[in-house]
């Protein structure tokens, strides 16, 4: 019996599920389907299409997680719209090639679970928590910019059942973010 197509999948999913190769390139050409990324593929008659991209990188690689910029618009604490999706995994596992509209990046294997949460919506997909969101935007300012940590850092203090102890909690677990989102936390609360 033939398993169910998900929202992303690659070759061997489609072969699972009924299909062969030459049909799901027929399915691209008809547009019933989309390439995302080398051998991944999504459905395109899917009503939300938002979590597409991080489905088929899921499918491609099962921990990929939604970070940085992508997981604090996710979570409503920033107003940036990222051009491409910040993916990460842990470090030393292999970057799927060919996917255009991913910015893969490497979190340390030790701490790479560390508020890692299930999304609401297509199962076996991960994003970062608001708190850890956070934590990495601090912990890698020099890339991505002081700015947006505080602001994200404003915005989720003003949610109802945020607290900074339980910020803090988690960040002790970043040594080198902690100083950073105390000073911060001070200054602000």
């Amino acid at each position: 019996m033939a398993e169910p197509l998900p929202l992303a999948f690659t070759l061997a999913d489609a072969r699972r599920a009924g299909l062969r190769k030459d049909q799901v390139y027929k399915g691209v050409l008809t547009g019933d389907f989309e390439r995302i990324g080398r051998g991944t593929f999504i459905k395109t008659d899917s009503s939300d299409r938002s979590l597409a991209t991080l489905a088929a990188a899921t499918a491609v690689q099962g921990a990929a997680t939604l970070c940085l910029t992508s997981a604090l618009a996710h979570h409503g604490l920033s107003d940036a719209i990222p051009p491409v999706m910040d993916v990460a995994l842990p470090r030393g596992t292999r970057h799927p090639a060919g996917f255009a509209h991913v910015a893969w990046h490497s979190f340390d294997q030790a701490t790479f679970g560390i508020g890692r949460d299930p999304i609401d919506g297509p199962g076996g997909l991960y994003c970062y928590s608001p708190e850890r969101s956070i934590i990495d935007a601090f912990r890698l300012a020099h890339r991505e910019g002081s700015d947006a940590a505080v602001a994200a850092l404003k915005r989720w203090l003003r949610e109802r059942g945020n607290y900074p102890a339980k910020l803090l909690g988690l960040a002790e677990a970043f040594p080198k973010a902690y100083p950073a989102i105390r000073l911060t936390l001070e200054v602000l609360t």
